[in-house]
């Protein structure tokens, strides 16, 4: 019977309200394994999709969910069967950064005199 409790079932819920699971993960599984096999079932024909688990956070009972961490510790005390953990996809900030360093920093003065 706790082999049956060590199990969890996990449904993850896309920004355009689709789903990814439900699927079953030990309680022993890291928050960074999840997002692992989000990544390799992520769909292909969607746009904007996640490159790497850097650009994943989860989020379970309104909370985000820390890579280092077990599916175990994140759970819920209100068991719902499937979980359902949301799936946010952060931009990437290569661009914002580009910008950043190709325009020339200035230094402005303003004086004002009353």
């Amino acid at each position: 019977m706790a082999g049956v409790q060590d199990q969890l079932e996990i449904k993850f819920r896309l920004s355009d309200g689709s789903d990814i699971g439900p699927k079953s993960f030990p309680a022993a599984t890291s928050v960074s394994t999840l997002k692992e096999s989000i990544l390799a079932q992520w769909p292909k024909e969607k746009e904007n999709g996640p490159r790497t688990v850097k650009d994943l956070k989860l989020i379970s009972a309104g909370k985000i969910l820390e890579n280092n961490r077990t599916v175990g510790e994140c759970r819920s005390p209100i068991i719902d069967v499937p979980t359902t953990m949301h799936v946010v996809v952060q931009p990437p900030t290569v661009e914002k950064e580009k910008k950043m360093t190709s325009e020339p920093k200035q230094n402005k003065c303003v004086c004002v005199i009353l």
